[in-house]
């Protein structure tokens, strides 16, 4: 019965990439619509195909393993960005804020007025900037772990020794070294 099931799954993705590939041959063979010259259709007309192309290198791409950038700890820090350069803080308050990327505010709470629903399991954002270096703040998002062991912050920017992680999210980072950054510049401002 499993092999059934997996080869009913392949044939459909088969199936999918057939109807994909007589798409694109029809389409290929149709007049192009006024105004688009030399034969290059303009991005806004993604049609069937591009959109069952799209999907399927989803799917084959998701079991892809993240590249995580190098970093070196110094004492209880990591210095130097992640990325090179800083974040921007804007968009480091919106994944802080945000209960379904950071979900910093389910253990922290902060200076977010408009979000009624903190946690209060660990330290109050307000005033971290204060507290914390920008290395040390950097470290404590990356993996908490590597300066206090018995944490009950996850690390946001690691991939192994996990347990528990669904099947999608394995071999990924919670945040990427942008969002690391981002996350990073915007907590430097609460001071």
């Amino acid at each position: 019965m499993c092999r059934r099931l997996r080869f009913s799954r392949m044939q459909r993705v088969f199936d999918s990439l057939q109807v994909f590939a007589s798409l694109r041959a029809v389409r290929s063979r149709l007049p192009l619509p006024r105004g688009e010259r030399d034969g290059v259709r303009g991005l806004e007309r993604f049609g069937f195909g591009t959109v069952a192309l799209a999907a399927t290198l989803a799917i084959f791409s998701s079991n892809v393993r993240a590249e995580l950038v190098p970093y070196k700890i110094v004492g209880d820090a990591i210095p130097a960005s992640l990325t090179g350069s800083h974040g921007d803080a804007g968009r480091g308050r919106a994944i802080v804020a945000n209960h379904n990327t950071g979900l910093c505010l389910l253990c922290h709470s902060g200076p977010f007025p408009e979000d009624k629903f903190q946690g209060t399991m660990a330290p109050d954002l307000a005033g971290a900037g204060a507290r914390w270096s920008e290395g040390q703040l950097r470290l404590r998002i990356v993996d908490a772990s590597k300066f206090n062991a018995a944490t009950i912050m996850p690390p946001f920017y690691r991939v192994d020794r996990l347990t528990r992680v669904a099947p999608v999210f394995r071999d990924k980072p919670v945040l990427t070294a942008v969002d690391v950054e981002d996350v990073v510049a915007y907590l430097m401002t609460l001071k």
